[in-house]
Protein backbone atom coordinates (compact mmCIF):
# COMPACT_ATOMS: atom_id res chain seq x y z
CA UNK A 1 0.00 0.00 0.00
CA UNK A 2 1.12 3.53 -0.76
CA UNK A 3 0.56 5.38 2.48
CA UNK A 4 1.16 8.72 0.82
CA UNK A 5 -2.08 8.26 -1.11
CA UNK A 6 -4.06 7.54 2.04
CA UNK A 7 -3.77 11.03 3.51
CA UNK A 8 -5.32 12.90 0.58
CA UNK A 9 -8.65 14.45 1.53
CA UNK A 10 -10.99 14.12 -1.43
CA UNK A 11 -14.10 15.69 0.08
CA UNK A 12 -14.63 19.14 1.54
CA UNK A 13 -16.57 19.89 4.73
CA UNK A 14 -16.17 19.55 8.48
CA UNK A 15 -18.38 16.51 8.95
CA UNK A 16 -16.49 13.49 10.31
CA UNK A 17 -18.55 10.30 9.93
CA UNK A 18 -16.14 8.31 12.07
CA UNK A 19 -16.80 10.52 15.09
CA UNK A 20 -20.34 9.15 15.46
CA UNK A 21 -20.71 5.40 16.16
CA UNK A 22 -23.95 5.03 14.20
CA UNK A 23 -22.59 6.99 11.26
CA UNK A 24 -19.41 4.93 11.30
CA UNK A 25 -21.45 1.72 11.24
CA UNK A 26 -23.41 3.02 8.26
CA UNK A 27 -20.23 4.02 6.42
CA UNK A 28 -18.72 0.57 6.96
CA UNK A 29 -21.96 -1.06 5.78
CA UNK A 30 -21.76 0.97 2.55
CA UNK A 31 -18.16 -0.13 2.05
CA UNK A 32 -19.15 -3.74 2.62
CA UNK A 33 -22.01 -3.45 0.12
CA UNK A 34 -19.49 -2.76 -2.66
CA UNK A 35 -17.04 -5.35 -1.33
CA UNK A 36 -19.82 -7.98 -1.24
CA UNK A 37 -21.25 -7.15 -4.67
CA UNK A 38 -19.57 -10.09 -6.43
CA UNK A 39 -20.57 -12.72 -3.86
CA UNK A 40 -24.15 -11.54 -3.42
CA UNK A 41 -24.79 -10.95 -7.13
CA UNK A 42 -23.59 -14.47 -7.95
CA UNK A 43 -25.78 -15.90 -5.22
CA UNK A 44 -28.96 -13.95 -6.03
CA UNK A 45 -28.36 -13.59 -9.74
CA UNK A 46 -27.35 -17.08 -10.82
CA UNK A 47 -27.17 -19.56 -7.93
CA UNK A 48 -30.81 -19.07 -6.93
CA UNK A 49 -31.88 -19.11 -10.58
CA UNK A 50 -30.02 -22.39 -11.21
CA UNK A 51 -31.76 -23.93 -8.23
CA UNK A 52 -35.11 -22.77 -9.58
CA UNK A 53 -34.24 -24.02 -13.06
CA UNK A 54 -33.35 -27.50 -11.84
CA UNK A 55 -36.59 -27.55 -9.84
CA UNK A 56 -38.51 -27.68 -13.12
CA UNK A 57 -39.66 -31.08 -14.36
CA UNK A 58 -36.59 -32.86 -15.75
CA UNK A 59 -37.90 -33.05 -19.31
CA UNK A 60 -38.51 -29.30 -19.22
CA UNK A 61 -35.12 -28.20 -17.95
CA UNK A 62 -33.37 -30.61 -20.28
CA UNK A 63 -35.22 -29.12 -23.24
CA UNK A 64 -34.40 -25.58 -22.11
CA UNK A 65 -30.73 -26.49 -21.66
CA UNK A 66 -30.34 -27.05 -25.39
CA UNK A 67 -30.36 -24.55 -28.29
CA UNK A 68 -32.04 -22.31 -29.13
CA UNK A 69 -32.74 -21.71 -25.41
CA UNK A 70 -29.42 -22.69 -23.75
CA UNK A 71 -30.52 -21.34 -20.38
CA UNK A 72 -27.53 -22.77 -18.54
CA UNK A 73 -25.16 -21.10 -20.99
CA UNK A 74 -27.01 -17.85 -20.41
CA UNK A 75 -26.54 -18.21 -16.66
CA UNK A 76 -22.82 -18.82 -17.24
CA UNK A 77 -22.71 -15.64 -19.33
CA UNK A 78 -24.51 -13.80 -16.56
CA UNK A 79 -21.83 -14.97 -14.13
CA UNK A 80 -19.17 -13.48 -16.39
CA UNK A 81 -21.01 -10.16 -16.55
CA UNK A 82 -21.44 -10.10 -12.79
CA UNK A 83 -17.67 -10.34 -12.54
CA UNK A 84 -17.31 -7.35 -14.86
CA UNK A 85 -19.65 -5.30 -12.71
CA UNK A 86 -17.83 -6.51 -9.61
CA UNK A 87 -14.52 -5.14 -10.88
CA UNK A 88 -16.06 -1.67 -10.72
CA UNK A 89 -17.74 -2.33 -7.36
CA UNK A 90 -14.47 -3.49 -5.80
CA UNK A 91 -12.60 -0.48 -7.21
CA UNK A 92 -15.20 1.76 -5.54
CA UNK A 93 -14.73 -0.17 -2.30
CA UNK A 94 -10.98 0.42 -2.41
CA UNK A 95 -11.37 4.12 -3.23
CA UNK A 96 -13.85 4.53 -0.39
CA UNK A 97 -11.70 2.61 2.07
CA UNK A 98 -8.67 4.74 1.20
CA UNK A 99 -10.66 7.95 1.47
CA UNK A 100 -12.48 7.27 4.74
CA UNK A 101 -10.92 4.39 6.69
CA UNK A 102 -7.26 3.89 5.80
CA UNK A 103 -6.04 7.21 7.30
CA UNK A 104 -7.57 6.27 10.67
CA UNK A 105 -6.20 2.76 11.21
CA UNK A 106 -2.91 1.73 12.75
CA UNK A 107 -0.50 0.32 10.17
CA UNK A 108 1.17 -1.95 12.72
CA UNK A 109 -2.18 -3.51 13.60
CA UNK A 110 -2.89 -4.05 9.91
CA UNK A 111 0.49 -5.69 9.44
CA UNK A 112 -0.24 -8.01 12.35
CA UNK A 113 -3.49 -9.34 10.84
CA UNK A 114 -2.57 -9.54 7.15
CA UNK A 115 -0.61 -12.61 6.03
CA UNK A 116 2.61 -11.78 4.22
CA UNK A 117 1.38 -13.36 0.98
CA UNK A 118 -1.32 -10.66 0.74
CA UNK A 119 0.97 -7.74 1.57
CA UNK A 120 0.71 -6.31 -1.96
CA UNK A 121 -2.92 -7.19 -2.59
CA UNK A 122 -4.78 -3.98 -1.78
CA UNK A 123 -8.27 -5.44 -2.04
CA UNK A 124 -7.38 -8.41 0.15
CA UNK A 125 -5.76 -6.18 2.78
CA UNK A 126 -8.82 -3.98 3.06
CA UNK A 127 -11.12 -7.02 3.11
CA UNK A 128 -9.19 -8.57 5.98
CA UNK A 129 -9.54 -5.33 7.94
CA UNK A 130 -13.29 -5.32 7.24
CA UNK A 131 -13.56 -8.95 8.38
CA UNK A 132 -11.80 -8.09 11.64
CA UNK A 133 -14.22 -5.20 12.17
CA UNK A 134 -17.05 -7.75 11.83
CA UNK A 135 -19.00 -5.63 9.38
CA UNK A 136 -22.03 -6.99 7.55
CA UNK A 137 -23.89 -4.84 5.07
CA UNK A 138 -27.64 -4.24 5.14
CA UNK A 139 -30.16 -5.15 2.44
CA UNK A 140 -30.82 -1.48 1.81
CA UNK A 141 -27.13 -0.76 1.24
CA UNK A 142 -26.79 -3.80 -1.03
CA UNK A 143 -29.66 -2.50 -3.17
CA UNK A 144 -28.05 0.94 -3.33
CA UNK A 145 -24.69 -0.51 -4.37
CA UNK A 146 -26.33 -2.38 -7.23
CA UNK A 147 -28.20 0.77 -8.29
CA UNK A 148 -25.01 2.79 -8.08
CA UNK A 149 -23.19 0.44 -10.46
CA UNK A 150 -26.08 0.68 -12.92
CA UNK A 151 -26.08 4.48 -12.65
CA UNK A 152 -22.65 4.59 -14.29
CA UNK A 153 -24.49 3.72 -17.52
CA UNK A 154 -26.43 6.99 -17.37
CA UNK A 155 -23.67 9.25 -16.09
CA UNK A 156 -20.43 7.87 -17.52
CA UNK A 157 -21.11 5.83 -20.69
CA UNK A 158 -21.37 6.99 -24.28
CA UNK A 159 -24.84 5.46 -24.56
CA UNK A 160 -25.96 7.41 -21.47
CA UNK A 161 -25.35 10.68 -23.31
CA UNK A 162 -28.98 10.58 -24.52
CA UNK A 163 -30.33 10.86 -20.98
CA UNK A 164 -27.57 13.29 -19.98
CA UNK A 165 -28.40 15.65 -22.83
CA UNK A 166 -32.06 15.61 -21.87
CA UNK A 167 -31.28 16.40 -18.22
CA UNK A 168 -27.93 18.21 -18.16
CA UNK A 169 -28.18 20.00 -21.51
CA UNK A 170 -30.88 22.54 -20.57
CA UNK A 171 -29.03 23.34 -17.34
CA UNK A 172 -25.72 24.00 -19.07
CA UNK A 173 -27.43 26.16 -21.70
CA UNK A 174 -29.13 28.20 -18.95
CA UNK A 175 -25.74 28.72 -17.28
CA UNK A 176 -24.25 29.90 -20.56
CA UNK A 177 -27.16 32.29 -21.10
CA UNK A 178 -26.60 33.74 -17.63
CA UNK A 179 -22.88 34.16 -18.32
CA UNK A 180 -23.60 35.89 -21.62
CA UNK A 181 -26.03 38.30 -19.94
CA UNK A 182 -23.41 39.17 -17.33
CA UNK A 183 -20.83 39.92 -20.02
CA UNK A 184 -22.77 43.00 -21.12
CA UNK A 185 -22.10 45.06 -17.98
CA UNK A 186 -18.81 43.23 -17.24
CA UNK A 187 -16.99 42.45 -20.52
CA UNK A 188 -13.89 41.12 -18.75
CA UNK A 189 -15.82 38.53 -16.73
CA UNK A 190 -14.32 35.04 -17.00
CA UNK A 191 -16.45 31.91 -16.73
CA UNK A 192 -14.20 30.73 -13.92
CA UNK A 193 -15.44 33.69 -11.86
CA UNK A 194 -18.96 32.25 -11.90
CA UNK A 195 -19.30 29.98 -8.84
CA UNK A 196 -21.84 27.18 -9.22
CA UNK A 197 -23.20 24.82 -6.56
CA UNK A 198 -24.54 21.38 -7.51
CA UNK A 199 -26.51 19.78 -4.64
CA UNK A 200 -27.17 16.07 -5.04
CA UNK A 201 -24.04 15.70 -7.16
CA UNK A 202 -24.41 11.91 -7.42
CA UNK A 203 -21.65 10.33 -9.50
CA UNK A 204 -20.21 13.74 -10.29
CA UNK A 205 -20.94 13.95 -14.02
CA UNK A 206 -22.83 17.25 -13.89
CA UNK A 207 -20.08 18.70 -11.65
CA UNK A 208 -17.48 17.57 -14.18
CA UNK A 209 -19.45 18.89 -17.17
CA UNK A 210 -19.96 22.31 -15.56
CA UNK A 211 -16.26 22.52 -14.68
CA UNK A 212 -15.29 21.43 -18.19
CA UNK A 213 -17.52 24.21 -19.55
CA UNK A 214 -15.28 26.68 -17.73
CA UNK A 215 -17.14 27.46 -14.49
CA UNK A 216 -15.98 27.07 -10.90
CA UNK A 217 -18.16 24.41 -9.34
CA UNK A 218 -18.76 22.75 -5.99
CA UNK A 219 -20.79 19.57 -5.75
CA UNK A 220 -22.49 18.40 -2.59
CA UNK A 221 -23.51 14.82 -1.80
CA UNK A 222 -24.71 13.06 1.34
CA UNK A 223 -24.79 9.47 0.04
CA UNK A 224 -21.64 7.50 0.81
CA UNK A 225 -22.40 5.22 -2.14
CA UNK A 226 -22.35 8.19 -4.51
CA UNK A 227 -19.37 9.86 -2.83
CA UNK A 228 -17.20 6.77 -3.10
CA UNK A 229 -18.23 6.09 -6.68
CA UNK A 230 -17.70 9.68 -7.81
CA UNK A 231 -14.32 9.75 -6.09
CA UNK A 232 -13.27 6.70 -8.08
CA UNK A 233 -14.29 8.08 -11.45
CA UNK A 234 -13.07 11.64 -10.87
CA UNK A 235 -9.85 10.95 -8.97
CA UNK A 236 -8.70 7.38 -9.49
CA UNK A 237 -9.51 6.21 -13.01
CA UNK A 238 -6.42 5.85 -15.16
CA UNK A 239 -8.00 6.07 -18.60
CA UNK A 240 -11.25 6.29 -20.50
CA UNK A 241 -13.22 3.03 -20.82
CA UNK A 242 -11.27 1.47 -17.95
CA UNK A 243 -14.24 -0.62 -16.81
CA UNK A 244 -17.03 -2.51 -18.56
CA UNK A 245 -20.47 -2.87 -17.01
CA UNK A 246 -23.67 -4.74 -17.87
CA UNK A 247 -26.37 -2.58 -16.21
CA UNK A 248 -29.35 -4.61 -17.43
CA UNK A 249 -27.99 -8.13 -16.95
CA UNK A 250 -29.36 -8.84 -13.47
CA UNK A 251 -32.90 -7.85 -14.43
CA UNK A 252 -34.27 -10.82 -16.35
CA UNK A 253 -37.65 -9.33 -17.33
CA UNK A 254 -38.94 -7.52 -20.44
CA UNK A 255 -36.04 -8.42 -22.76
CA UNK A 256 -36.61 -9.17 -26.43
CA UNK A 257 -33.39 -11.18 -26.57
CA UNK A 258 -30.46 -12.28 -24.42
CA UNK A 259 -28.29 -9.89 -26.44
CA UNK A 260 -30.44 -7.04 -25.15
CA UNK A 261 -30.15 -8.25 -21.58
CA UNK A 262 -26.40 -8.75 -21.80
CA UNK A 263 -25.46 -5.42 -23.38
CA UNK A 264 -22.15 -4.07 -22.06
CA UNK A 265 -20.90 -0.50 -21.90
CA UNK A 266 -17.42 0.90 -21.34
CA UNK A 267 -17.06 3.51 -18.62
CA UNK A 268 -16.03 6.20 -18.19
CA UNK A 269 -16.64 7.52 -21.69
CA UNK A 270 -14.10 10.25 -20.99
CA UNK A 271 -11.12 10.39 -18.62
CA UNK A 272 -11.93 13.31 -16.31
CA UNK A 273 -8.34 14.14 -15.39
CA UNK A 274 -7.11 14.24 -18.98
CA UNK A 275 -10.17 16.17 -20.19
CA UNK A 276 -9.82 18.87 -17.56
CA UNK A 277 -6.07 19.14 -18.09
CA UNK A 278 -6.72 19.76 -21.79
CA UNK A 279 -9.26 22.49 -21.05
CA UNK A 280 -7.22 24.34 -18.45
CA UNK A 281 -4.11 26.47 -18.37
CA UNK A 282 -1.35 25.79 -15.86
CA UNK A 283 -2.75 28.63 -13.69
CA UNK A 284 -6.24 27.14 -13.74
CA UNK A 285 -6.11 23.73 -12.07
CA UNK A 286 -9.03 21.37 -11.56
CA UNK A 287 -8.40 21.49 -7.83
CA UNK A 288 -9.11 25.22 -7.84
CA UNK A 289 -12.28 25.08 -9.95
CA UNK A 290 -13.91 21.79 -8.93
CA UNK A 291 -14.60 20.34 -5.50
CA UNK A 292 -17.12 18.06 -3.78
CA UNK A 293 -18.39 18.49 -0.22
CA UNK A 294 -19.93 15.80 1.91
CA UNK A 295 -22.75 16.37 4.34
CA UNK A 296 -26.39 17.37 4.70
CA UNK A 297 -27.22 20.06 2.14
CA UNK A 298 -29.70 21.78 4.48
CA UNK A 299 -27.28 22.08 7.37
CA UNK A 300 -24.13 22.83 5.42
CA UNK A 301 -25.46 25.49 3.07
CA UNK A 302 -27.73 27.21 5.58
CA UNK A 303 -24.66 28.08 7.67
CA UNK A 304 -23.42 31.68 7.90
CA UNK A 305 -20.09 30.81 6.27
CA UNK A 306 -21.92 29.90 3.06
CA UNK A 307 -24.00 33.09 2.99
CA UNK A 308 -24.16 34.58 -0.55
CA UNK A 309 -21.29 32.43 -1.80
CA UNK A 310 -22.58 31.20 -5.19
CA UNK A 311 -23.67 32.87 -8.41
CA UNK A 312 -25.76 29.88 -9.47
CA UNK A 313 -27.27 26.72 -7.98
CA UNK A 314 -28.21 23.85 -10.28
CA UNK A 315 -30.49 21.04 -9.10
CA UNK A 316 -31.14 18.03 -11.34
CA UNK A 317 -33.56 15.32 -10.12
CA UNK A 318 -32.93 16.64 -6.62
CA UNK A 319 -35.61 18.75 -4.94
CA UNK A 320 -38.00 15.80 -4.54
CA UNK A 321 -35.50 14.16 -2.17
CA UNK A 322 -36.56 16.72 0.46
CA UNK A 323 -38.93 15.65 3.26
CA UNK A 324 -39.57 19.36 3.73
CA UNK A 325 -38.76 21.27 0.54
CA UNK A 326 -38.87 24.58 2.40
CA UNK A 327 -35.54 23.63 4.00
CA UNK A 328 -34.03 23.20 0.52
CA UNK A 329 -35.42 26.54 -0.67
CA UNK A 330 -34.08 28.30 2.42
CA UNK A 331 -30.64 26.73 2.00
CA UNK A 332 -30.46 27.78 -1.67
CA UNK A 333 -31.61 31.27 -0.66
CA UNK A 334 -28.86 31.47 1.95
CA UNK A 335 -25.93 30.40 -0.21
CA UNK A 336 -27.00 32.16 -3.43
CA UNK A 337 -25.92 35.75 -4.03
CA UNK A 338 -28.57 38.40 -4.55
CA UNK A 339 -29.29 38.37 -8.28
CA UNK A 340 -27.98 34.80 -8.59
CA UNK A 341 -29.95 32.11 -10.38
CA UNK A 342 -31.37 28.74 -9.38
CA UNK A 343 -31.68 26.34 -12.32
CA UNK A 344 -33.81 23.25 -11.72
CA UNK A 345 -34.78 20.24 -13.83
CA UNK A 346 -36.57 17.19 -12.51
CA UNK A 347 -39.82 15.49 -11.50
CA UNK A 348 -41.57 15.52 -8.13
CA UNK A 349 -41.22 11.87 -7.15
CA UNK A 350 -41.20 12.59 -3.44
CA UNK A 351 -38.76 10.16 -1.88
CA UNK A 352 -39.88 10.26 1.73
CA UNK A 353 -42.85 8.42 3.18
CA UNK A 354 -45.06 10.61 5.39
CA UNK A 355 -43.50 10.76 8.81
CA UNK A 356 -44.67 12.22 12.09
CA UNK A 357 -42.89 13.86 15.03
CA UNK A 358 -40.53 10.90 15.54
CA UNK A 359 -39.44 10.98 11.91
CA UNK A 360 -40.20 7.28 11.60
CA UNK A 361 -43.71 7.17 10.16
CA UNK A 362 -47.11 8.74 10.25
CA UNK A 363 -47.86 10.46 13.50
CA UNK A 364 -51.07 9.97 15.49
CA UNK A 365 -52.19 13.59 15.71
CA UNK A 366 -48.98 14.89 17.29
CA UNK A 367 -47.95 18.41 16.33
CA UNK A 368 -44.90 18.86 18.56
CA UNK A 369 -41.43 19.65 17.25
CA UNK A 370 -39.18 18.17 19.88
CA UNK A 371 -35.72 18.03 18.33
CA UNK A 372 -32.99 20.15 19.85
CA UNK A 373 -30.29 20.28 17.21
CA UNK A 374 -30.73 20.82 13.49
CA UNK A 375 -31.08 17.38 11.90
CA UNK A 376 -31.33 18.70 8.34
CA UNK A 377 -33.20 16.26 6.13
CA UNK A 378 -33.55 14.08 9.25
CA UNK A 379 -35.85 16.63 10.87
CA UNK A 380 -39.32 15.32 11.81
CA UNK A 381 -42.21 15.86 9.43
CA UNK A 382 -42.66 15.77 5.69
CA UNK A 383 -44.91 17.20 3.01
CA UNK A 384 -45.55 16.36 -0.65
CA UNK A 385 -46.37 19.34 -2.86
CA UNK A 386 -47.53 19.84 -6.42
CA UNK A 387 -45.44 21.73 -8.95
CA UNK A 388 -47.69 24.79 -8.65
CA UNK A 389 -47.27 24.76 -4.88
CA UNK A 390 -43.48 24.49 -5.16
CA UNK A 391 -43.44 27.47 -7.53
CA UNK A 392 -45.57 29.51 -5.12
CA UNK A 393 -43.25 28.62 -2.25
CA UNK A 394 -40.14 29.63 -4.16
CA UNK A 395 -41.63 33.04 -4.96
CA UNK A 396 -42.81 33.39 -1.34
CA UNK A 397 -39.27 32.77 -0.05
CA UNK A 398 -37.32 35.35 -2.01
CA UNK A 399 -37.13 34.27 -5.66
CA UNK A 400 -38.59 35.44 -8.94
CA UNK A 401 -39.44 32.78 -11.53
CA UNK A 402 -37.91 33.84 -14.85
CA UNK A 403 -38.47 30.74 -16.96
CA UNK A 404 -40.70 27.69 -16.59
CA UNK A 405 -41.27 24.74 -18.92
CA UNK A 406 -43.69 21.90 -18.22
CA UNK A 407 -44.67 18.96 -20.40
CA UNK A 408 -42.01 19.67 -23.02
CA UNK A 409 -39.20 17.39 -21.86
CA UNK A 410 -39.18 13.59 -21.70
CA UNK A 411 -36.44 11.38 -20.32
CA UNK A 412 -35.83 7.96 -18.88
CA UNK A 413 -33.59 7.27 -15.90
CA UNK A 414 -31.09 4.46 -16.41
CA UNK A 415 -33.50 3.15 -19.05
CA UNK A 416 -32.77 0.28 -21.41
CA UNK A 417 -34.03 1.61 -24.76
CA UNK A 418 -34.50 -1.98 -26.00
CA UNK A 419 -36.69 -3.05 -23.08
CA UNK A 420 -40.38 -3.87 -23.43
CA UNK A 421 -40.98 -1.67 -20.37
CA UNK A 422 -40.23 2.05 -20.66
CA UNK A 423 -40.60 4.43 -17.69
CA UNK A 424 -40.63 8.01 -18.91
CA UNK A 425 -40.39 11.17 -16.82
CA UNK A 426 -41.76 14.48 -18.01
CA UNK A 427 -39.65 16.74 -15.77
CA UNK A 428 -40.24 20.42 -15.24
CA UNK A 429 -37.52 22.95 -16.02
CA UNK A 430 -37.35 26.35 -14.44
CA UNK A 431 -35.00 29.22 -13.66
CA UNK A 432 -35.51 31.42 -10.60
CA UNK A 433 -33.55 34.51 -9.58
CA UNK A 434 -32.69 35.49 -6.01
CA UNK A 435 -34.20 38.87 -5.22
Amino acid sequence: MDDSDMSVKEWEGDFDPLADPDEKQHLLSVLDSFRSYRRLAHFNGTHVRRQAFYSLPQEHWMMLSKPPFSILESLNKLDDLIDRNAELAEAIFMAGFKGFIAPTIDSEWVASIVPEKYARDEFRIYSIVMDHLKIQTTQNDMDKARSCINQFYRDWSTAGSVEREQCFGPVLRALDEEYTSRLQPTPDLEKSQIKVLVPGAGLGRSVFDICKAGYSVEGNEISYHELMASSLVLNHTEKAEQFTIAPFALNCSNHLSRADQFQTFAIPDIHPGSALATEMSSEDSAGERMSVSTGDFCILYSAPNYKAMFDAVTTIFFIDTAPNVIRYIEAVGNCLKEGGIWINLGPLLWHQAPRGPSGSGEGEGGHGHTHVRDAGIGDPGSVELTHDEVMALIERIGFKIEKQTTGMLETGYISNPRSMLQNIYRPVFWVARRV
